[in-house]
Protein backbone atom coordinates (compact mmCIF):
# COMPACT_ATOMS: atom_id res chain seq x y z
CA UNK A 1 0.00 0.00 0.00
CA UNK A 2 1.00 3.59 -0.91
CA UNK A 3 3.03 5.35 2.27
CA UNK A 4 2.60 9.36 3.01
CA UNK A 5 4.79 9.83 0.09
CA UNK A 6 2.57 8.51 -2.27
CA UNK A 7 0.12 11.20 -3.54
CA UNK A 8 -2.20 12.95 -1.16
CA UNK A 9 -5.23 15.27 -1.74
CA UNK A 10 -3.63 19.00 -1.79
CA UNK A 11 -3.22 21.61 0.10
CA UNK A 12 -5.42 23.61 -0.21
CA UNK A 13 -7.55 20.31 -0.56
CA UNK A 14 -7.63 19.46 2.60
CA UNK A 15 -6.15 16.53 3.13
CA UNK A 16 -7.70 14.21 5.98
CA UNK A 17 -5.80 11.72 7.62
CA UNK A 18 -6.74 8.74 9.84
CA UNK A 19 -4.30 6.35 11.55
CA UNK A 20 -5.13 3.51 13.96
CA UNK A 21 -2.89 1.97 16.58
CA UNK A 22 -3.64 -0.71 19.48
CA UNK A 23 -3.01 0.83 22.44
CA UNK A 24 -2.00 -1.42 25.49
CA UNK A 25 -4.71 0.45 28.10
CA UNK A 26 -8.31 1.42 26.25
CA UNK A 27 -8.68 5.46 25.57
CA UNK A 28 -5.30 5.93 26.76
CA UNK A 29 -2.23 6.52 24.60
CA UNK A 30 1.40 5.82 25.87
CA UNK A 31 4.47 7.35 25.91
CA UNK A 32 6.62 5.61 23.16
CA UNK A 33 9.45 3.92 24.71
CA UNK A 34 12.93 4.80 24.23
CA UNK A 35 13.67 3.81 20.73
CA UNK A 36 10.66 3.31 19.28
CA UNK A 37 9.69 4.32 15.84
CA UNK A 38 6.09 5.26 16.46
CA UNK A 39 3.56 4.15 13.80
CA UNK A 40 0.91 6.76 12.26
CA UNK A 41 -2.09 5.76 10.20
CA UNK A 42 -3.64 7.53 7.84
CA UNK A 43 -6.77 6.98 6.19
CA UNK A 44 -8.12 9.51 3.53
CA UNK A 45 -11.46 9.78 2.59
CA UNK A 46 -10.50 10.78 -1.49
CA UNK A 47 -8.47 9.24 -4.24
CA UNK A 48 -4.42 10.05 -3.93
CA UNK A 49 -3.65 13.44 -4.64
CA UNK A 50 -0.07 14.58 -4.17
CA UNK A 51 -0.66 18.40 -2.63
CA UNK A 52 -2.39 16.98 0.54
CA UNK A 53 0.44 14.65 1.18
CA UNK A 54 2.50 17.62 1.13
CA UNK A 55 0.98 19.71 3.23
CA UNK A 56 0.92 16.50 6.06
CA UNK A 57 4.45 16.05 5.50
CA UNK A 58 5.07 19.69 6.15
CA UNK A 59 3.10 19.43 9.00
CA UNK A 60 5.06 16.54 10.78
CA UNK A 61 8.27 17.91 9.90
CA UNK A 62 7.26 21.33 11.82
CA UNK A 63 6.07 18.96 14.95
CA UNK A 64 9.68 16.94 14.80
CA UNK A 65 8.70 14.16 12.57
CA UNK A 66 10.42 12.87 9.24
CA UNK A 67 9.24 10.11 8.06
CA UNK A 68 11.39 7.19 7.33
CA UNK A 69 13.68 8.74 10.32
CA UNK A 70 11.70 9.23 13.31
CA UNK A 71 8.39 7.73 12.39
CA UNK A 72 6.79 5.16 10.05
CA UNK A 73 3.18 6.16 8.72
CA UNK A 74 0.95 3.71 6.53
CA UNK A 75 -1.59 6.00 4.46
CA UNK A 76 -5.02 4.94 2.61
CA UNK A 77 -7.01 6.13 0.27
CA UNK A 78 -10.80 5.06 0.16
CA UNK A 79 -11.40 7.04 -3.17
CA UNK A 80 -14.66 7.62 -1.83
CA UNK A 81 -15.76 4.18 -1.48
CA UNK A 82 -17.62 3.44 1.79
CA UNK A 83 -16.84 0.24 1.66
CA UNK A 84 -13.59 0.67 1.26
CA UNK A 85 -12.98 2.84 3.93
CA UNK A 86 -14.02 0.16 6.21
CA UNK A 87 -11.76 -2.31 5.00
CA UNK A 88 -8.77 0.36 5.37
CA UNK A 89 -9.57 1.43 7.83
CA UNK A 90 -9.93 -2.27 9.69
CA UNK A 91 -6.46 -2.81 8.08
CA UNK A 92 -4.96 -0.29 9.92
CA UNK A 93 -5.90 -1.39 13.32
CA UNK A 94 -4.59 -4.66 12.15
CA UNK A 95 -1.10 -2.99 11.39
CA UNK A 96 -1.22 -1.70 15.41
CA UNK A 97 -0.46 1.74 14.87
CA UNK A 98 0.23 3.95 17.16
CA UNK A 99 -2.55 6.57 15.89
CA UNK A 100 -4.89 7.40 13.53
CA UNK A 101 -5.54 10.23 11.14
CA UNK A 102 -8.82 10.57 9.73
CA UNK A 103 -9.53 13.27 6.94
CA UNK A 104 -12.53 14.05 6.37
CA UNK A 105 -16.13 13.46 7.44
CA UNK A 106 -16.98 10.34 5.57
CA UNK A 107 -13.98 8.58 6.55
CA UNK A 108 -14.77 9.96 10.81
CA UNK A 109 -17.14 6.62 11.43
CA UNK A 110 -15.47 3.94 9.72
CA UNK A 111 -12.04 4.67 11.80
CA UNK A 112 -14.60 4.84 14.74
CA UNK A 113 -16.36 1.39 13.90
CA UNK A 114 -13.09 0.09 13.74
CA UNK A 115 -11.45 0.88 16.91
CA UNK A 116 -12.54 2.59 20.20
CA UNK A 117 -9.21 2.13 21.45
CA UNK A 118 -6.94 3.71 19.54
CA UNK A 119 -6.20 7.10 19.52
CA UNK A 120 -7.81 9.28 16.51
CA UNK A 121 -7.10 12.44 15.54
CA UNK A 122 -9.39 13.70 12.82
CA UNK A 123 -9.55 16.75 10.50
CA UNK A 124 -13.08 17.99 9.44
CA UNK A 125 -15.67 20.57 8.51
CA UNK A 126 -17.74 20.10 11.60
CA UNK A 127 -16.91 16.69 14.43
CA UNK A 128 -19.49 17.75 16.99
CA UNK A 129 -22.93 18.62 14.55
CA UNK A 130 -21.92 15.40 12.65
CA UNK A 131 -21.30 13.09 15.94
CA UNK A 132 -18.02 12.33 15.86
CA UNK A 133 -17.10 13.57 19.24
CA UNK A 134 -19.30 15.00 21.94
CA UNK A 135 -17.95 18.65 22.64
CA UNK A 136 -15.60 20.75 21.62
CA UNK A 137 -14.14 21.20 25.22
CA UNK A 138 -14.90 17.41 26.05
CA UNK A 139 -14.70 15.21 23.07
CA UNK A 140 -14.69 11.82 25.26
CA UNK A 141 -14.06 8.41 24.11
CA UNK A 142 -10.59 7.94 21.66
CA UNK A 143 -11.26 10.95 19.05
CA UNK A 144 -10.52 14.48 18.97
CA UNK A 145 -8.77 16.39 16.02
CA UNK A 146 -8.81 19.68 14.26
CA UNK A 147 -12.37 21.78 12.91
CA UNK A 148 -12.16 23.37 9.77
CA UNK A 149 -15.55 25.07 10.31
CA UNK A 150 -16.26 24.55 7.29
CA UNK A 151 -20.22 24.56 7.91
CA UNK A 152 -20.07 27.85 9.90
CA UNK A 153 -18.28 29.42 6.85
CA UNK A 154 -20.85 28.15 4.06
CA UNK A 155 -22.69 31.76 4.96
CA UNK A 156 -19.70 33.58 4.45
CA UNK A 157 -18.94 32.64 0.73
CA UNK A 158 -22.63 33.36 0.19
CA UNK A 159 -21.87 36.96 1.29
CA UNK A 160 -18.86 37.10 -0.93
CA UNK A 161 -20.85 36.03 -3.79
CA UNK A 162 -23.43 38.87 -3.25
CA UNK A 163 -20.70 41.39 -2.70
CA UNK A 164 -19.61 40.11 -6.52
CA UNK A 165 -23.72 39.85 -7.72
CA UNK A 166 -25.04 42.39 -5.92
CA UNK A 167 -28.34 41.59 -7.95
CA UNK A 168 -28.30 37.64 -7.54
CA UNK A 169 -31.81 36.17 -6.66
CA UNK A 170 -31.04 32.30 -6.85
CA UNK A 171 -28.23 30.23 -5.77
CA UNK A 172 -27.62 26.53 -6.72
CA UNK A 173 -25.68 24.78 -3.99
CA UNK A 174 -23.76 21.19 -4.68
CA UNK A 175 -24.31 19.60 -2.02
CA UNK A 176 -23.25 15.94 -0.11
CA UNK A 177 -25.99 13.21 0.87
CA UNK A 178 -23.59 10.68 2.00
CA UNK A 179 -23.12 12.14 5.81
CA UNK A 180 -24.94 14.55 8.37
CA UNK A 181 -22.60 17.34 7.00
CA UNK A 182 -24.28 17.97 3.25
CA UNK A 183 -27.80 18.98 4.67
CA UNK A 184 -25.73 21.06 7.83
CA UNK A 185 -24.14 23.06 5.27
CA UNK A 186 -27.44 23.15 3.21
CA UNK A 187 -29.68 24.68 6.16
CA UNK A 188 -26.47 26.95 7.13
CA UNK A 189 -26.25 28.83 4.01
CA UNK A 190 -30.29 28.90 3.62
CA UNK A 191 -30.15 30.73 6.84
CA UNK A 192 -27.79 33.31 5.14
CA UNK A 193 -29.75 33.18 2.11
CA UNK A 194 -33.36 34.09 3.50
CA UNK A 195 -31.88 36.97 5.11
CA UNK A 196 -30.67 38.11 2.11
CA UNK A 197 -33.70 37.36 -0.29
CA UNK A 198 -31.62 34.51 -1.86
CA UNK A 199 -33.84 31.54 -3.25
CA UNK A 200 -31.27 28.64 -2.28
CA UNK A 201 -31.40 25.65 -5.07
CA UNK A 202 -29.71 22.64 -3.36
CA UNK A 203 -28.70 19.59 -5.37
CA UNK A 204 -27.46 16.40 -3.17
CA UNK A 205 -25.63 13.78 -4.96
CA UNK A 206 -23.22 10.79 -3.54
CA UNK A 207 -20.52 11.44 -5.78
CA UNK A 208 -18.89 12.22 -9.09
CA UNK A 209 -21.60 9.79 -10.51
CA UNK A 210 -24.17 11.89 -10.08
CA UNK A 211 -22.97 15.05 -11.58
CA UNK A 212 -24.24 15.50 -14.04
CA UNK A 213 -28.08 14.96 -13.40
CA UNK A 214 -26.97 17.68 -10.53
CA UNK A 215 -25.64 20.06 -13.00
CA UNK A 216 -28.87 19.68 -15.50
CA UNK A 217 -31.07 20.67 -12.80
CA UNK A 218 -29.08 23.59 -11.53
CA UNK A 219 -29.32 24.90 -14.76
CA UNK A 220 -32.90 24.09 -15.39
CA UNK A 221 -33.51 25.87 -11.84
CA UNK A 222 -31.76 29.04 -13.62
CA UNK A 223 -28.98 29.18 -10.91
CA UNK A 224 -27.16 32.44 -10.94
CA UNK A 225 -24.13 30.93 -8.88
CA UNK A 226 -23.34 27.86 -7.87
CA UNK A 227 -21.54 27.16 -3.68
CA UNK A 228 -20.10 23.51 -3.67
CA UNK A 229 -19.73 21.68 -0.83
CA UNK A 230 -16.20 21.19 0.10
CA UNK A 231 -15.93 17.67 -0.09
CA UNK A 232 -16.00 18.07 -3.65
CA UNK A 233 -13.32 20.36 -4.22
CA UNK A 234 -10.36 19.55 -2.39
CA UNK A 235 -9.59 16.96 -5.41
CA UNK A 236 -7.87 18.78 -8.13
CA UNK A 237 -10.18 16.28 -10.81
CA UNK A 238 -13.34 17.07 -9.42
CA UNK A 239 -12.70 20.99 -8.89
CA UNK A 240 -11.81 21.03 -12.58
CA UNK A 241 -15.33 19.25 -13.41
CA UNK A 242 -17.04 21.65 -12.27
CA UNK A 243 -15.49 24.75 -12.70
CA UNK A 244 -15.66 23.65 -16.26
CA UNK A 245 -19.27 23.07 -15.74
CA UNK A 246 -19.72 26.44 -14.32
CA UNK A 247 -17.43 28.37 -16.36
CA UNK A 248 -19.56 26.93 -19.68
CA UNK A 249 -22.63 28.22 -18.04
CA UNK A 250 -21.28 31.25 -16.99
CA UNK A 251 -22.02 30.41 -13.15
CA UNK A 252 -19.83 32.11 -10.22
CA UNK A 253 -18.45 29.97 -8.38
CA UNK A 254 -17.85 29.97 -4.64
CA UNK A 255 -16.47 26.64 -2.16
CA UNK A 256 -13.47 26.53 0.67
CA UNK A 257 -10.52 24.97 -1.01
CA UNK A 258 -7.36 26.83 -2.49
CA UNK A 259 -6.89 24.15 -5.30
CA UNK A 260 -10.79 25.02 -6.51
CA UNK A 261 -9.83 28.74 -7.29
CA UNK A 262 -6.45 27.20 -9.42
CA UNK A 263 -8.91 24.60 -10.83
CA UNK A 264 -10.89 27.49 -12.60
CA UNK A 265 -13.65 28.42 -9.62
CA UNK A 266 -14.40 31.86 -8.87
CA UNK A 267 -13.62 32.18 -4.77
CA UNK A 268 -11.76 30.05 -2.18
CA UNK A 269 -12.88 31.15 1.06
CA UNK A 270 -11.68 29.15 4.37
CA UNK A 271 -9.51 27.99 7.41
CA UNK A 272 -5.46 28.31 6.23
CA UNK A 273 -4.82 24.73 4.79
CA UNK A 274 -1.40 24.80 6.08
CA UNK A 275 -2.15 25.86 9.94
CA UNK A 276 -4.76 23.08 9.98
CA UNK A 277 -1.78 20.43 9.50
CA UNK A 278 -0.11 22.26 11.77
CA UNK A 279 -2.47 21.53 14.18
CA UNK A 280 -3.23 18.15 13.41
CA UNK A 281 0.84 17.23 13.85
CA UNK A 282 0.65 18.98 17.13
CA UNK A 283 -2.26 16.86 18.39
CA UNK A 284 -0.45 13.60 16.76
CA UNK A 285 2.85 14.65 18.78
CA UNK A 286 0.90 15.08 21.76
CA UNK A 287 -0.84 12.00 21.69
CA UNK A 288 2.84 10.28 21.12
CA UNK A 289 3.89 11.93 23.65
CA UNK A 290 1.48 10.31 26.28
CA UNK A 291 -2.04 12.66 26.47
CA UNK A 292 -4.95 11.01 26.07
CA UNK A 293 -7.50 12.37 23.14
CA UNK A 294 -10.18 12.62 25.44
CA UNK A 295 -8.24 15.34 27.26
CA UNK A 296 -7.82 17.28 24.39
CA UNK A 297 -10.30 19.96 23.26
CA UNK A 298 -11.64 19.82 19.30
CA UNK A 299 -9.31 22.78 17.77
CA UNK A 300 -10.57 25.50 15.73
CA UNK A 301 -8.85 27.18 12.71
CA UNK A 302 -7.16 30.67 13.84
CA UNK A 303 -6.34 31.60 10.21
CA UNK A 304 -8.28 31.80 7.05
CA UNK A 305 -7.62 32.90 3.70
CA UNK A 306 -9.58 34.36 0.90
CA UNK A 307 -8.78 33.12 -2.09
CA UNK A 308 -10.45 35.09 -6.22
CA UNK A 309 -9.56 33.91 -9.16
CA UNK A 310 -9.56 37.02 -11.28
CA UNK A 311 -8.87 35.07 -14.81
CA UNK A 312 -12.20 33.24 -13.87
CA UNK A 313 -14.01 36.68 -13.47
CA UNK A 314 -12.92 38.08 -16.51
CA UNK A 315 -14.24 34.98 -18.45
CA UNK A 316 -17.58 35.36 -16.67
CA UNK A 317 -17.67 39.14 -17.51
CA UNK A 318 -17.44 39.66 -13.88
CA UNK A 319 -15.70 42.90 -12.02
CA UNK A 320 -14.34 42.26 -8.77
CA UNK A 321 -15.21 45.21 -5.90
CA UNK A 322 -12.19 46.87 -5.79
CA UNK A 323 -12.74 46.09 -1.57
CA UNK A 324 -12.84 42.05 -2.07
CA UNK A 325 -10.09 42.47 -3.95
CA UNK A 326 -8.00 44.16 -1.12
CA UNK A 327 -9.39 41.74 1.15
CA UNK A 328 -7.99 39.01 -0.86
CA UNK A 329 -5.14 36.92 0.63
CA UNK A 330 -4.33 35.62 -2.94
CA UNK A 331 -5.57 36.97 -6.62
CA UNK A 332 -4.64 34.39 -9.11
CA UNK A 333 -4.50 36.47 -12.71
Amino acid sequence: MASICSPEMPRRAFMAVIAGGLLAAPLAAEAQPAGKVPRIGVLIWYAPDPGVQKLFRQGFREAGYVEGQNVAVESRWAERKPVRAAELAQELVRLNVDVLVVHPTPAIEPAQNATRTIPIVVLAGNPIGTGAAASLARPGGNTTGVSTNAVELAGKRLELLREILPRMRRVGFLAYSGDANGPLFVDQTRATAQRMGIQMLPQFVRGPEEFDAAFAAIVKNRAEALMVQPVFTNEAKLGRRIAEFALRHRLPTASQFPQFTEAGGLIAYGANSAALYRQVAEYVDRILKGARPADLPIQEPTQFELIINLKTARALGLTIPPSLLQRADQVLE
